[in-house]
């Protein structure tokens, strides 16, 4: 190890996963609010063809993204350190407005320059230029997003229009999206599982070449691995904008903890039979929510979900050409 780390060091390090991975949900299920806010009945907004709800929400789904790639950078490098990396999730807090999602937006990035500003001590203190160069590069970015939020926490909230309850709306209930949200709840947990995932199989240790075939192929399975999480992850984040997008538009609420826990493994040959696991699952449930939305006549989410699912079983059977 090039470095002496500390608990306490990995600690922080951690802290800062957890933080990573909670404002990316957040931003993303923010964003995915922005649809149901957007078309509430504004009367200027009939009049514009671009609204500001559309202008944040755009640059939400952007920040979304940027904030897991720093936690996968961050991940990657305390597996490198000797560590393991958490998939826990500090406290999600998606709000109701425009400037709710400005303040918890502007709450989130203080606290996660406090945080970093130490972490960058912490690194100079004890040799760790790498992981100081990370976080000063992250620190600038989050920097950003939080001068972005500030232009936003003053601004006067469009008031939103009366909608009337119609018929078909009738066909939705608590229990439908308690299903809806197992759905938000077993994506959370294959983005976090599978972003971890991605990072540990980055580890030096997994890539090491013990065959001839390895040797010409500049390849072994770990790395066949993280190459191949890395796009499913993406797919993983539209499939939970789309989903939470229509908990929001028909009226519900999403959930932000992840269910079932995510489940990471010591190897390529474990993350390959948990990620086979997890699909099966939810393949399963999403089978489930589109019987369902049959019986309700609700088209739109059956023909959602007969998407998402089609997705989900080519990623079963990638794994599948894997497990043992």
């Amino acid at each position: 190890m090039s470095v002496s780390v500390t608990p306490e060091y990995m600690d922080l390090l951690n802290r800062a996963v957890s933080r990573e991975i909670q404002v990316s949900l957040q931003y993303m299920l923010q964003h995915a609010k922005m649809e149901k806010l957007i078309r509430k009945v504004i009367a200027e907004n009939i009049l514009l063809d671009k609204t500001t709800y559309e202008a944040v929400g755009k640059f939400l789904k952007e920040f979304a993204i940027m904030e897991m790639k720093h936690a996968g950078k961050i991940i990657e490098r305390i597996y490198y350190l000797g560590g393991a990396a958490t998939t826990r999730s500090d406290k999600i807090n998606v709000g109701s407005s425009l400037s709710e999602f400005a303040r918890h937006g502007v709450k989130a990035e203080e606290e996660a320059l406090v945080l970093y500003r130490n972490i960058i001590e912490a690194a100079g203190t004890i040799g760790d230029w790498e992981t100081r160069e990370v976080f000063e590069k992250i620190y600038g970015e989050e920097e950003a997003h939080l001068f972005k939020f500030q232009e936003y926490t003053s601004m006067s909230d469009e008031k939103e229009g009366t909608q009337k309850v119609t018929g078909w709306r009738e066909i939705i209930n608590d229990a439908y999206f308690d299903m809806l949200n197992k759905a938000v709840a077993a994506e959370i947990s294959a983005i976090i599982q599978y972003t971890n995932q991605h990072e540990k199989a980055s580890l030096l240790a997994l890539r090491k070449k013990e065959t001839a075939l390895e040797v010409v192929t500049e390849a072994n399975k770990a790395k066949v691995v993280s190459e191949l999480l890395k796009p499913i992850f993406m797919m993983e984040m539209e499939h939970l904008e789309k989903i939470s997008e229509r908990i929001y538009l028909l009226e519900g609420e999403c959930v932000s903890v992840p269910d079932p826990f995510p489940q990471v493994g010591n190897d390529a040959n474990d993350f390959l039979n948990l990620d086979h696991e997890a699909e099966d699952y939810a393949i399963q449930l999403y089978r489930k929510i589109i019987e369902e939305a049959l019986k309700r006549g609700d088209t739109t989410t059956r023909h959602l979900f007969e998407g998402i699912v089609m997705q989900e079983e080519e990623h079963y059977w990638k794994f599948d050409d894997f497990v043992k």
